[in-house]
């Protein structure tokens, strides 16, 4: 039945110890609404990496694991594989996901593995200080770009959800963001879609989410909510990329 007010019950009574600002409690939030929704807390496994995405375990009120630093798709797909009734996801940072996982993701992405992933993406490493991300904006200053990321040293901005969208097997694909109310319900959406794709047997979908570090950015919480809905989106934009296996 669905929960209209009040804690869900996939969220432990507990005060989340995120930075202030940070996008992670409301993310969490989401998804643990979706799965109260779903009717599916008993049968639900999340799966998290190294990184600020590590404190999930401490937050969700269902059976987490954590696993090393960039191999959530390999614990998912085995862990699907061998309980397939069961609801899979991984969370996932951009430290994660983009530099050190970017093979795992790829390939269990190639294979349509059944199971969701959340990438959150803030353009930076959030637990470790604040350096260059794979997804760091051209010119965006960091611990390790103090003068800026310059794309001939440095490259370019990896854009996942473009990435896993142009493979065959993806059957469903969306990038949003925490920037405002409209971004936020459309995040809760996409979660759920996912959730429900999975449970359907469709195959790998993927969640993209644009989330605020104003710790690392060095901004106030609302200039942050700003610059992800200026120049984050801007780079990374939110849209569908691929909806029941057709590309958008």
């Amino acid at each position: 039945m669905k929960q209209i007010s009040g804690r869900p019950k996939s969220l432990k009574p507990v005060p989340f110890r995120f930075c202030p600002g940070c996008s992670h409690g409301t993310l969490h939030r989401m998804i643990a609404q979706a799965i109260d929704d779903l009717d599916m807390r008993g049968k639900t496994i999340g799966i998290a990496p190294v990184g600020c995405a590590v404190f999930a375990y401490d937050y969700f009120n269902f059976d987490m694991l954590e696993v090393a630093h960039g191999r959530p798709p390999a614990a998912c797909t085995g862990m699907k594989r061998a309980l397939p009734d069961r609801l899979i996801f991984s969370y996932q940072g951009d430290g994660d996901l983009a530099a050190i996982g970017t093979a795992e993701i790829i390939h269990a992405a190639n294979r349509g593995e059944n199971f969701t992933v959340i990438f959150v993406n803030n353009a930076t490493y959030g637990m470790t200080g604040g350096q260059m991300a794979p997804t760091t904006l051209i010119g965006q200053k960091t611990t390790t770009t103090p003068g800026g990321r310059k794309s001939a040293q440095d490259g370019y901005p990896l854009k996942a959800a473009e990435l896993i969208a142009a493979l065959e097997a993806p059957y469903y694909v969306e990038r949003t963001a925490l920037d405002g109310k409209k971004n936020v319900v459309r995040t809760k959406n996409a979660i759920r879609k996912a959730f429900e794709y999975q449970l359907a047997g469709k195959g790998f979908t993927f969640v993209e989410v644009l989330s605020l570090c104003p710790t690392n950015w060095g901004m106030e919480p609302l200039k942050a909510m700003e610059w992800v809905a200026g120049p984050m989106q801007a780079v990374f934009p939110v849209k569908i990329f691929k909806d029941g296996g057709k590309r958008l």
